[in-house]
């Protein structure tokens, strides 16, 4: 049984509230009406779409966290960080991102989601590529959504380096992998010398 306009907008409100990463596909699935549907409801009740509502979730939550850069001079959208440990983020690829011939995505957008996310995952006010290492594994493609996820290997205090592992996804698929050193201003945690 369908619900009602009214109840399914107040679901709506608050499905999203608990989880502002949901799919208008999802919510269309969960509430059993179309993806248009779904998008009226967001437009009556002011609910951005996800693209937005990820970009504000991750300025309020994580605005303050990341020292080493601005977080909006990070490329794809922060959803998860944890400074000196890991970073996760997301990356749209569209027109802008891919070879007109083949819509395929060049590679320095991906390599800017892996490094900036290694960047950003520096507890530090300073933190720069000193050396990377990285692989292309598979193609992705206009539409496709890139998931990053960083790792922090160690932090060396000696000589102020920090190892940063990188794994990109589409789906299930790799699609990129990088071993990221980088220079810190201050070795160790919290910029402390």
């Amino acid at each position: 049984m369908k619900m009602k306009k009214k109840d399914r907008q107040q679901s709506l409100q608050e499905t999203i509230r608990q989880n502002p990463f949901i799919t208008d596909e999802e919510l269309a699935e969960k509430y059993h009406v179309s993806v248009q549907t779904i998008r009226l409801d967001r437009l009556e009740l002011s609910i951005p779409e996800l693209r937005e509502r990820i970009k504000n979730v991750a300025e309020k939550r994580f605005a303050n966290e990341v020292r080493a850069l601005p977080i909006e001079e990070v490329i794809g959208e922060v959803i998860d960080i944890e400074l000196d440990r890991s970073a996760i983020s997301i990356f749209d690829v569209k027109k802008e991102h891919v070879f007109k011939r083949n819509a395929i995505a060049r590679g320095h957008h991906l390599f800017a989601q892996a490094n900036s996310l290694a960047v950003a995952v520096i507890d530090d006010e300073l933190a720069l590529t000193a050396k990377a290492t990285i692989r292309f594994l598979r193609s992705a493609k206009i539409g496709d959504r890139v998931i990053a996820k960083a790792k922090v290997a160690n932090v060396n205090q000696e000589n102020g380096r920090t190892t940063v592992f990188v794994e990109s996804y589409v789906g299930r698929d790799l699609v990129f992998k990088g071993e990221f050193e980088m220079y810190r201003d201050h070795a160790g945690k919290g910029g402390s010398a």
